[in-house]
Parts: C-alpha cells; structure tokens; sequence
C-alpha cells in the first residue's frame, strides 16, 4: 500500500504543514504547483527533500486560485485548464530533475479534484494535459469517478486512491468539505478507516492531509497501523 500526503502548501513566508516529518512517513509526495499553494523555493526544497529519502514525487495540480487554496470551483475553459495544468506539472518536474529525480505522477487538488470527479469537459481537461506532456504518468484519483474512466479511456494509468481523514457518503464520493463532519478528527477513526481502506482491495493509494491539524500524529499512527496489520508500504508507481 502507499501512503500520500499533500506538501508544499506553503508561500513566501507562510507555511502550513510540517513537511520534513511527513516526508519521513509517506511514501508519496503530492507537492504543491504553485497555482492553489508553493512557490519557486518551496517546490525546490520540497522536491530535494523528497529525493533525499526516496520518496516519490506526484505533480498535486489546481486551478489558479492562491486566494482560495484551490478550494473554490471555477468552471474553466477546457483548453485554458488543459494548459494550466501542464504548466504546473513541468513546473514542478523542473525542480524534480534538479533533485536528481522527476514527476512521477499527477493528482488534482481541492476543487479541481472534486469537478473532475464528476464532470466530463475539466476531467477530460486534467487528461489531456497529461497525455500531451508525458503519458506514462498515472492519475491518482477516486475509483469510480469521471476522471478515472476519461483516463483509462485515454490509455493511462489510474490509481484508485483512498482518504483516511476525509468521509464519505454512501456511494463513495467525499462528503464536501463545507459540510459539518467532512473531516476526520479523532485519530482512532483515521487510523481504523485508513486499514479498513488499505485491507479491502480497492484503492492503492491512502492519503492523509498535510494540512490537516495533527497531520504528522495521525500519519504516524496510520503507517505503524498499517505495518501492524500486515500491510506493506510501498510507493505504487512501483508497482505497475
């Protein structure tokens, strides 16, 4: 199984999350790209960081919205968002070759992630940029969503993910954010939803929020939680 976490959500002078403890307990980076959080120096530490400890890189991309961290849905132009997010996702892979390693994959962010869950046009947006910059990359996404059948459509690589610290409704969308309980606090809850997610089958990714008060206690407790129940932790680009 592979544990992810969202880093880099820092700018200028203002940071959020502890990343250096977090890139020591997950096995996936999903680093910021500039557009909803990170800057030039954040993604060029960030990026080092990682490659230091063997840590693979994702391109975490989001709509232009640095007001909102990418929280707020903007119904773009389809070939306007298609060249956002390649822009972030070179962005970022310059600071990754000069780490010595690169982008291995690439995951929407906030609200992007949610519309391309259910909308056909920045779905298909979020794949074409992928197929025009480098097609080998996988997409890290929820199972069932637009996103994954446009991908797998188009040939690439989906990675069905799981979030230990968010809900979930019934039918296995996320509870928005704007609704009361749409973020799991109590680590016991966490750490027993990321293992029943994790010892299922369906998802090969489990992600736990930087930002996320706590962040660093509840990876912590997940990954050790994981181990304890047999689960080995790997990054799944290599597994593929």
């Amino acid at each position: 199984m592979d544990l992810n976490a969202d880093l880099g959500e820092g700018f200028g002078a203002w940071r959020l999350g502890d990343d250096e403890a977090l890139l020591s307990l997950v096995s996936s980076a999903n680093v910021a790209c500039g557009f909803h959080a990170g800057d030039p120096t954040i993604m060029r530490r960030v990026c080092g960081q990682a490659a230091e400890r063997g840590v693979v890189i994702g391109a975490q991309v989001s709509y232009r919205d640095l007001p909102g961290f990418g929280r707020r849905r903007i119904d773009y132009d389809p070939a306007q968002l298609r060249d956002d997010v390649v822009y972030q996702i070179g962005a970022l892979d310059a600071f990754c070759r000069i780490a010595g390693t690169r982008v291995r994959y690439v995951k929407p962010h906030g609200a992007l992630y949610n519309t391309a869950m259910v909308d056909e046009d920045q779905a298909g947006a979020v794949v074409q940029s992928i197929v025009d910059y480098d097609r080998s990359l996988p997409v890290l996404c929820l199972p069932g969503s637009v996103l994954a059948r446009v991908a797998t459509e188009a040939g690439l690589r989906v990675v069905p993910e799981g979030y230990a610290d968010r809900a979930y409704r019934p039918d296995g969308t996320l509870v928005p954010r704007r609704e009361p309980g749409a973020v799991l606090s109590d680590v016991d809850a966490v750490v027993a939803q990321a293992v029943r997610l994790a010892t299922a089958g369906t998802v090969e990714s489990i992600c736990v929020h930087g930002d996320t008060p706590g962040a660093v206690e509840m990876a912590t407790r997940v990954r050790d939680s994981l181990v304890a129940a047999g689960v080995p932790l790997a990054p799944f680009v290599d597994r593929a």
